[in-house]
């Protein structure tokens, strides 16, 4: 038990600063009452998560919608508020010189002006003193014969090289992939497998982000991360939950058994054994949009249950696995893995958060706590964060 107790004391669960802002479907954004209008509140948005679970020590940014003069400013400001600055997101999907693509796009001087912003992301990356750069496209085509598909990516090959050059020694560069949209017919970064050739060409500071939200229907997402981790290039999770494609719904709510899986395997390849803070680590960010759900509720209520799918998966017995295993007992396996699954470990993880000084209970605590009212009175006027600021 005291491994299962280290462990979940340690788990640190990154928080987007965009999940506090108004997001929508393709039809509709739905506004809530006291969304940030800046990065500043975004911060304290979050530092309230963090006050309430011990688990979510650090805020991703998300550029130019984040952007702001002084990052130096903004840094102090989160570490006043309790938490840090972590990951830099760029973003090369919205400007209208994108249609074509970013940087794969068969214009040199849009390839460039793609390639500069993800320079200034690392620019900013020194000036917050974060660790990784995620790196996410939306280039592709939609209809055969559009653009030459090698060439794609040999430009994107390109301009991944100059990005990785720049990093500094204790940096790294997250390359993110999604199965398809904007782009139907060939997306330029599609898969793991894509991902993972461009990653292994550039060198060890580049690794893999796996984005639970990001696969085909069935794709047995457990596996891409134990090829990963075995290959050494599982750098970080975007965790969400999807039904349909990318829904990015509160992670574990369509399929809690699924992310259970996925951090048993996790565990299995070493994942929880990384220091935080190292190089080697396997970041556990969260990459939501609450449409229709308050805020800050939404992404506790995702804290807790990555909490709780990792306990679950430390409470599987390895030695009894690997018994049932060796001795090709199929059902004695699974029976040792449901067991683990099937445990109740919101007890456990009420007395973890007492020993920190914590409320067992972070929804309620949060709900008492009146900051939900106290931000719609304050934040009136000017204009609500969404995505496109």
């Amino acid at each position: 038990m005291s491994r299962v107790t280290d462990v979940l004391n340690r788990q640190h669960i990154e928080l987007p600063s965009w999940a506090f802002a108004n997001s929508g479907t393709r039809f509709k954004v739905f506004p809530q009452a006291g969304v940030p209008r800046d990065p500043y509140e975004k911060v304290a948005d979050a530092a309230q998560v963090h006050k309430f679970t011990g688990a979510a020590p650090t805020v991703a940014l998300h550029i130019p919608w984040d952007k702001t003069d002084d990052y130096a400013d903004l840094a102090r400001y989160a570490t006043d508020q309790g938490v840090t600055l972590g990951t830099i997101n760029s973003n090369v999907f919205q400007d209208n010189d994108y249609m074509l693509g970013s940087v794969t796009n068969p214009d040199p001087a849009v390839r460039r002006k793609a390639t500069d912003h993800l320079l200034e992301c690392v620019d900013i990356m020194d000036r917050t003193g974060s660790r990784d750069l995620k790196l996410w496209f939306s280039d592709g085509i939609n209809y055969p014969g559009q653009d030459d598909i090698r060439a794609r990516q040999d430009r994107l090959a390109e301009a991944l090289a100059e990005v990785y050059a720049r990093l500094g020694d204790d940096q790294r560069m997250l390359l993110e992939y999604k199965l398809f949209e904007p782009a139907f017919y060939a997306t330029d970064v599609p898969d793991w497998g894509t991902a993972y050739a461009h990653t292994l060409t550039l060198g060890e500071k580049a690794v893999v982000c796996v984005d639970t939200g990001h696969h085909a229907p069935s794709t047995n997402i457990e596996f891409i991360v134990a090829v990963l981790l075995r290959a050494g290039k599982l750098g970080a999770f975007d965790f969400n939950s999807r039904f349909y494609a990318d829904d990015d719904l509160m992670v574990g709510a369509a399929d809690p058994f699924q992310l259970f899986r996925i951090l048993f395997e996790v565990l299995r390849g070493g994942g929880f054994d990384r220091d935080p803070g190292a190089m080697d680590e396997i970041a556990f960010m969260l990459d939501q949009c609450h449409n229709i759900e308050p805020k800050i509720p939404g992404q506790i209520r995702s804290v807790m249950n990555v909490q709780e799918a990792t306990a679950k998966a430390l409470l599987v017995d390895r030695e009894a696995l690997a018994a049932a295993q060796a001795e090709g007992d199929v059902l004695g396996a699974n029976a040792v893995f449901m067991d683990a699954y099937n445990t109740d470990v919101r007890p456990l993880l009420a007395s973890l958060r007492e020993e920190k000084g914590l409320d067992p209970d972070p929804m309620a605590a949060y709900k008492r706590s009146g900051y939900a009212e106290k931000i719609v009175a304050e934040r009136v006027g000017g204009t609500q964060a969404g995505w496109g600021a």
